[in-house]
């Protein structure tokens, strides 16, 4: 929970972009930062993305009888304002996953509703249909829709098979594993090799999938991959041969 600890410190201190401990990285040629608290930046076109928020996760458990602290939407919407107030950008572009299941943007708590009101005013906002939540959203700002196209690259949920240049796509909660001082960090992370890039889950009660698992295999040249490991306050780049197994 240290993105929750750390956006609440932005918040509460106003901080703007140029506070950023964030990577600097370009996918199929186009400038991007890579932010500590799990968004992605295109400083020349304005545009924040984020990917796998999973909204409402809680209630969506509860409605199937299993019991989940219910705090997950209100610390990622805290998050998800720390970042917008840090880049305060033209487009917001939420790549899937928005919501835990199909119901969850439809029975979203007017709180939560308002929060996504205020964060969208003066901006746009596409919200890429993803696995969990493939039917839209239900009376929220902005559009919803399967992909998105804008500078020659390609906005999606699900990375397709291969490797695609210029794709941004997030569903497999990327994550990777250093060792430091002989304890093995795990993260999650970026992961690019500068054609494609995926994105980690910005939920804050959502898992990761090791870079070195099998539905990886093929997504990226990894000679020239490298994983931007999320740290507590600043992005780690590591490239995958120096990852832990």
């Amino acid at each position: 929970m240290h993105r929750l600890a750390l956006a609440r410190d932005m918040n509460g201190q106003g901080n703007g972009a140029t506070a950023t401990s964030g990577v600097e990285t370009a996918v199929q040629g186009v400038a991007a930062v890579c932010d500590p608290l799990g968004a992605l930046y295109l400083p020349d076109a304005g545009i924040l993305v984020v990917s796998d928020l999973h909204l409402e996760k809680g209630a969506a458990f509860a409605r199937r009888g299993m019991m989940l602290p219910p705090y997950d939407t209100l610390a990622t919407l805290t998050v998800l304002s720390a970042v917008i107030g840090r880049y305060d950008p033209k487009l917001v572009v939420s790549l899937g996953d928005n919501f835990h299941d199909r119901v969850g943007s439809q029975h979203l708590p007017e709180e939560f509703r308002s929060l996504i009101v205020n964060m969208a005013r003066g901006r746009e906002w596409i919200w890429i249909n993803g696995n969990h939540d493939p039917d839209g959203t239900v009376d929220l700002p902005g559009h919803s829709v399967d992909e998105m196209h804008y500078g020659g690259l390609t906005f999606r949920h699900e990375p397709r098979a291969g490797q695609q240049a210029g794709e941004i796509a997030g569903h497999l909660h990327p994550a990777a594993t250093v060792r430091r001082r002989e304890k093995s960090v795990r993260r999650p992370c970026f992961a690019t090799d500068g054609a494609r890039l995926l994105m980690p889950a910005f939920g804050v009660m959502t898992g990761g999938l090791d870079l070195r698992h099998k539905a990886m295999a093929g997504l990226f040249a990894r000679e020239s991959l490298i994983a931007h490991l999320l740290g507590r306050d600043r992005i780690y780049s590591v490239r995958f041969g120096n990852l832990s197994a």
